[in-house]
């Protein structure tokens, strides 16, 4: 009898321990669909694995998320994932902790150009840019540069992003001899590529319908977006430019306030191993952020993932990240009233 009351209360305290712990998840702000399917399948399972600890998402549109997390009285969650220059709008709203690399071991293999900020630091790199359907565009078209983009026979066929025109304000302030920081020297060579505009996207699954369907058979494009279209069928190429094409990092960082710190360390870590990069070019087609993750030589000739310093270097158009935080709201703003009306 007496050990049947010691194996009840065991029991009992097993499973309110297990209610407590349920509880005390690590939370992750990110985006939804298969941005968070990435998270979560290469990164917070293995975080489970290892550490026990449940995670937990909330997910939500790059800047709703930031707007939102400026207005709570405490973060929603421990880590953010978010865009590299939308993360030092957190850094500047004081949102995000310093972070002590010492507590991020594989840090000392991350890319110079994943090295952000003190606050947030890379998770995976890709890149915007031309992705076309080559069932769909005339033979004599070729997209060997940007400037393929202002074709005459392209009239009424492109689409590009509404949220975010930055990469085509840099690229055409690029061809005007200019760079991001003079983009007003590009305005005029953005405004001749008007006609060739048939639409403007709003999110992923808007951008992937567009290319899909042929509505617009030539796209402004997220790389990892393409290559996801690609193993589902759909006849769509990557091009690198002669210019190159305008580099993306995602980033993380830890929430100020977080009572989780340690936890979500050893989660950067985790996402920052050779093991998990392998993993998240695999199945989705990104740039390691770490210069010891495996990748195949198929995946290594992609177009937009770079696995070398000179890919880096002489492939990958880079807006200051800064800047780009600060010109966001001024870039959308002339787009919408100059390009989009």
């Amino acid at each position: 009898m007496i050990r049947k009351l010691l194996t009840l209360c065991v029991l009992s305290a097993t499973l309110g321990g297990t209610g407590a712990f349920a509880q005390d998840a690590l939370v992750v702000s990110t985006w939804g669909g298969s941005f968070r399917d990435l998270i979560d399948e290469n990164i917070g399972k293995e975080f489970t694995r290892q550490t026990g600890v449940p995670v937990k998402y909330v997910t939500g549109g790059t800047i709703d998320r930031l707007n939102k997390a400026k207005l709570a009285s405490k973060p929603e969650s421990d880590i953010t994932f978010t865009t590299s220059h939308v993360g030092w709008l957190y850094a500047d709203g004081n949102l995000f902790e310093t972070l002590d690399t010492s507590k991020i071991p594989n840090y000392s293999r991350l890319v110079d150009r994943a090295k952000i900020s003190p606050f947030h630091i890379g998770s995976w790199a890709y890149v915007y840019t031309i992705g076309y359907r080559a069932d769909m565009v005339p033979p004599s078209v070729k997209f060997e540069s940007w400037n393929d983009l202002w074709n005459p026979a392209l009239k009424g066929k492109i689409s590009a992003p509404d949220f975010d025109p930055s990469h085509i304000i840099a690229v055409s302030a690029m061809l005007s001899g200019a760079d991001a920081k003079s983009w007003e020297k590009g305005q005029q060579k953005l405004k001749a590529l008007k006609p060739n505009f048939k639409a403007f996207y709003t999110n992923d699954a808007n951008a992937q319908q567009l290319i899909a369907t042929g509505e617009t058979p030539v796209e402004v494009i997220l790389s990892m977006n393409a290559y996801h279209m690609v193993n589902q069928g759909v006849p769509i190429k990557v091009v690198m430019p002669k210019e190159g094409a305008v580099l993306g990092v995602d980033t993380m960082g830890i929430m100020k306030g977080s009572t989780k710190a340690d936890l979500a360390y050893k989660f950067m870590n985790i996402a920052l191993s050779p093991e998990v990069q392998s993993k998240i070019v695999a199945s989705k087609k990104a740039s390691p952020v770490v210069d010891n993750a495996k990748v195949s030589a198929e995946d290594a000739k992609l177009p937009g993932v770079f696995t070398t310093k000179e890919q880096w270097s002489k492939q990958a158009i880079v807006i200051d990240d800064k800047l780009r935080a600060e010109k966001t709201a001024e870039w959308r703003k002339w787009f919408t009233e100059n390009i989009m009306n």
